[in-house]
């Protein structure tokens, strides 16, 4: 019996609006000006023999060191810290796609392994030479320096932040008031004075041991 043969239309398998296309190659879908082409093209000028040298081997199918550093930095980039997070855009986003060269997408572990075992090692010599490479295009001049101003929430209130300066100011405040309470606790119960002038946490802890033990036995023969 011979069986019929049935031809579609445009391969149209679904529904009618649904057209099936298989893209031969998925770059042609990203523009020209978008920023996963210059940290690909970044990354492979970079010369990763560090990198290389903290794995006792790399397989041939396998996603390899370079296309690790290339989905991480993008990762980074769009804000997804997350290892889970970066598989799943790994399967879904077609810039990530792109960066993996038509591999597989890696699982979330071994993204975490990446992460903290290989380039966890020589993450300071390529951030160095991320900054040599920018001032040598004139992105950056390296005569400034900037201090990190990250402001960390308090869990007694997490609207309120706590600033450098405030933090400085109250800190000499609490010393004179520490000193003066040294002060007094060696003119009252005729303590020592070893600290020369100046106090010290390894002072007033001593002086607090005393002082507490001085309370003891007067509460004693109250």
């Amino acid at each position: 019996m011979l069986t019929p043969n049935i031809l579609r239309q445009n391969y149209t398998l679904f529904s009618r609006p649904y057209q099936l296309k298989l893209p031969l190659e998925i770059g042609h879908t990203i523009p020209d000006n978008d920023c996963v082409r210059l940290l690909g093209q970044f990354v492979e000028e970079l010369d990763l023999s560090d990198l290389y040298s903290t794995y006792s081997r790399v397989k041939e199918n396998q996603v390899s060191p370079r296309q690790m550093l290339k989905i991480m930095l993008y990762a980074y980039h769009e804000h997804n810290y997350s290892s889970r997070g970066i598989e799943k855009a790994c399967r879904r986003d077609i810039n990530y796609m792109y960066l993996l060269e038509g591999r597989s997408a890696p699982d979330h572990a071994t993204i975490a392994r990446f992460r903290s075992i290989h380039f966890g090692q020589v993450a300071d010599k390529y951030l160095a030479m991320t900054a040599r490479y920018l001032m040598d295009l004139g992105e950056i001049s390296g005569r400034e320096i900037f201090i990190d101003g990250t402001k960390i929430e308090a869990n007694a209130n997490k609207y309120t932040f706590v600033w450098k300066k405030s933090v400085t100011k109250n800190q000499v405040k609490l010393l004179e008031k520490t000193a003066l309470l040294v002060q007094e606790c060696v003119e009252s119960y005729g303590l020592r004075e070893i600290w020369h002038g100046q106090v010290k946490e390894k002072h007033l802890s001593k002086i607090l041991r005393k002082l507490y033990k001085i309370k003891d036995e007067e509460s004693i023969e109250l």
